[in-house]
């Protein structure tokens, strides 16, 4: 992405500025000619590093710094101020890394430095590595394989028939028709020959040995490796009443789900969403771009209690009435018809579009078959290792031991995933890292966007400070004296200190946070 106008504003850093402008631990955003350059002090050292996130452009110099990285306040991906490399997930690419003089009381950033090449790959690496899907986790794994050196085959089988594609914008900006389809994308299908990953999409997977250590593909065609990534994510769930799979009637999982739906707003004016879900809230602010008349349906009290609890579901709510949704809560569909949607208590919806979101289910057949452990999902240790020596999983299948709770959990969310697929790759590759990021999330309604760090399936209360109405707030999940998880309203650095204080074990900072 093309840097903008307010991107490059700021001091010319290649003119310098005075070294007393830039505190240890402080960040200053400026220019070189006109690309946005990020300057920042840590311990005596001074790094210069490219000012915007190549996720999706966040201002890296509202975010924080980490020891010698850097974090996006949008999106919590993390850089390496030493070599501009992108460490975590969602931020697959690197920023650019600057040299910088320092001399007679002045900071210059001068020329470009060359990226690093990838690290060499350990010995006793698999002789091959087979990814078995194209999400989230299967798509992250593949690329940093290559970049951790391995030079070994790698195969990544998906069963969706194009390449990995941004799975989150699938029900906000394409959905919505701000973002044509080729930003959907994660790579171009050359990016994966350029890095000597063999992508066959369109396969599906049948079996799993882990014996043999093969594959085998629909049509009988196996496929061996030497080590094997799980990565078959979920599937949504599907409700078992007359009339659901109707040609209006659609699930949003993939792209061509996305694809069908844009297809049926060309000639519908009514939707009915069935499902408070954060999949189904957001198709109904796409809906609603779209200038579709939406009404939301769904059995819970309010939209995302159960996740968020009853004050942010309120809110959300509220914001989506005032964007012109109307919600039937408390109730079920019974049936849907061609241009209906009856309801349990008999009332009739008119509807020529019907998209239902009530949640999914880990894909976990192939695991079973396979004869690995389960406890609903794939059991994993903490360096992603299945109960069968040589396969690891990751992402949505996925459930490991969370040192902070104490407990084995499952999270189905993107980022979580991306990361997930990092460090299995890594560890396929025999590098024994524990996977232990904290979990985090967003959703975005409108204008309106929410930051989740933690995990709490179950809380004792729910603390709110700052001012929700006004939309800048937190809401504090807690066990007992523990805080399990932080959902913020327009506050992304805070969200951003939060991770790092969870990462931490840094009990005050969470709880000074929790006040503000």
């Amino acid at each position: 992405m093309a840097y903008s106008e307010a991107e490059a504003k700021g001091p010319d850093l290649a003119a310098g500025v005075p070294a007393r402008a830039l505190a240890d631990g402080a960040m200053l955003a400026g220019h070189v000619g006109d690309e946005a350059v990020l300057l920042a002090r840590v311990g005596g050292e001074v790094f210069a590093v490219g000012a915007v996130c190549t996720h999706y452009s966040g201002p890296l110099a509202e975010g924080i710094l980490v020891g010698d990285t850097v974090r996006c306040p949008w999106h919590h991906a993390c850089f390496s101020l030493r070599s501009g490399e992108a460490l975590r997930a969602p931020a697959l690419n690197p920023i650019q890394c600057w040299k910088v003089e320092t001399a007679d009381g002045r900071i210059r950033v001068t020329e470009r430095l060359t990226p690093p090449g990838p690290r060499a790959a350990p010995a006793g690496a698999p002789r091959s590595i087979v990814i078995v899907g194209g999400g989230a986790a299967g798509a992250a794994a593949a690329e940093q394989l290559r970049k951790e050196g391995y030079a070994g085959p790698v195969t990544l089988l998906m069963a969706e028939p194009h390449a990995p594609v941004d799975r989150p914008n699938l029900s906000k900006d394409y959905l919505a028709g701000t973002a044509e389809e080729a930003w959907v994308t994660l790579r171009p299908p050359e990016f994966y020959a350029e890095h000597d990953i063999t992508l066959r999409a369109g396969v599906e997977v049948t079996a799993l040995d882990t014996d043999a250590r093969r594959v085998t593909l629909a049509g009988g065609e196996t496929v061996e490796y030497g080590s094997c990534l799980l990565a078959t994510g979920a599937e949504p769930v599907h409700l078992a009443i007359p009339g659901a799979d109707l040609p209006h009637v659609h699930y949003l999982r993939t792209l061509a789900d996305s694809r069908a739906i844009i297809a049926g707003t060309q000639t519908a004016r009514r939707a009915v969403v069935i499902g408070a879900s954060f999949i189904g809230l957001e198709a109904a602010a796409s809906l609603r771009a779209r200038k579709l008349d939406v009404t939301v349906v769904a059995p819970d009290r309010r939209p995302l209690e159960r996740v968020l609890g009853p004050e942010l579901g309120d809110f959300i709510r509220g914001v989506h009435e005032e964007h012109g949704v109307q919600f039937r809560l408390g109730t079920r569909p019974a049936s849907i018809a061609a241009g209906s949607v009856r309801l349990e208590d008999g009332t009739e919806l008119p509807a020529d579009l019907v998209v239902i979101g009530v949640g999914v289910r880990p894909r976990t057949a192939l695991a079973e078959a396979a004869g690995l452990a389960l406890d609903r999902g794939v059991v994993v240790n903490e360096f992603l290792e299945t109960s069968a020596r040589g396969v690891f999983a990751a992402g949505d299948i996925a459930r490991w031991p969370d040192a902070r709770s104490g407990e084995r959990i499952r999270v189905e969310h993107w980022v979580v995933a991306e990361r997930q697929g990092q460090t299995a790759a890594r560890n396929l590759l025999g590098r024994r890292e524990r996977f232990d990021a904290v979990p985090f999330f967003w959703s975005l309604h409108y204008d309106v966007g929410i930051s989740y760090v933690g995990h709490a399936e179950r809380w004792d209360r729910i603390e709110l400070s700052g001012d929700l109405a006004g939309r800048n707030a937190t809401a504090t999940y807690r066990a007992g004296d523990r805080i399990l998880a932080m959902a913020m309203v327009y506050r992304d650095r805070q969200n951003l200190e939060a991770e790092a204080a969870m990462e931490r074990g840094d009990r005050a900072a969470l709880e000074r946070l929790a006040r503000v």
